[in-house]
């Protein structure tokens, strides 16, 4: 499944938010070194599973999400489940703690 880069507090809404699946939110910034190492594990992780999806949000572009979760530092990985946010993870990650952190969530 492709990664879906949310826009718009509407357009998280809909994919986040009321979403089936769980949702793996990467909150990051196009200048952030630790976001660019953990953007292809992102990647891969979404084309080999589809029990859940990935959604991008640019702290720069839709900082009003930023702010209402709380995010001081990227990347933060969020997983929502039935619109819910389960504990933030801070930082660049390895693929496995992040595929544990989805399946644990």
């Amino acid at each position: 499944m492709a990664i879906i880069h949310i826009e718009s507090k509407e357009h998280f809404q809909k994919e986040v938010l009321e979403s089936k699946i769980p949702v793996l939110v990467d909150f990051f910034a196009t200048w952030c070194g630790p976001c660019k190492m953990i953007a292809p594990t992102l990647e891969e992780i979404a084309e080999e599973r589809e029990d859940f999806k990935i959604c991008k949000i640019d702290v720069d572009q839709v900082q009003e999400l930023a702010i209402a979760y709380q995010v001081m530092s990227i990347p933060t990985l969020l997983v929502f489940r039935d619109g819910k946010p389960g504990a933030p993870a801070l930082g660049a990650r390895p693929k496995q703690a992040i595929l544990n952190m989805i399946d644990n969530a």
